[in-house]
């Protein structure tokens, strides 16, 4: 039995077959076409093979979910990318940096590490060694001191 006798016998078959597992017409002729590649590229392995359609069909369902798996991973590496920054966003940015560069360097410890680190106030006290009671107002008066800043920076508008 020759390659093209294979072909002529199973192809029809294995596309029906592989449109059911692709869910595309065009895939599925695709991967098909693809394992027929394969088997001639096999150096006369495949017709040594006992069950030549079988072979045929778990090549092409391999070709897909290794097609499958690329696009997938694709996607997902798209996904992760960080989208391009709005002008706006870092003239914001920028804005809330220079505001925390101007407070004082106790309140800018404590807001980083709350805000920032997301730390509670119990962390932040036994990690700097200072009571509860003083991160707290250093929290208050950091936040205030920021909203006045960047009401300043922003020409008076009002922040919460």
């Amino acid at each position: 039995m020759s390659l093209r006798d294979v072909f002529d016998g199973s192809y029809r078959r294995l596309v029906v077959q592989l449109y059911a597992v692709t869910g595309s017409f065009d895939e599925a002729e695709d991967v098909v076409q693809e394992a027929f590649v394969r088997a001639a590229a096999s150096g006369g392995r495949f017709l040594r093979v006992d069950n030549h359609e079988a072979w045929l069909r778990t090549t092409a369902v391999n070709v897909h979910r290794s097609r499958w798996r690329k696009l997938r991973n694709g996607r997902r590496a798209h996904e992760r990318m960080v989208p391009p920054r709005d002008p706006g966003d870092l003239e914001d940015h920028l804005e809330i940096i220079a505001a925390l560069r101007a407070l004082p360097e106790p309140q800018r410890q404590v807001i980083a590490l709350h805000y920032l680190a997301d730390l509670p106030v119990q962390e932040i006290s036994e990690e700097l060694g200072i009571p509860m009671g003083t991160v707290k107002s250093r929290l208050s008066r950091g936040r205030d001191a920021l909203a006045s800043l960047l009401d300043q920076a922003e020409g008076g508008a009002g922040h919460v």
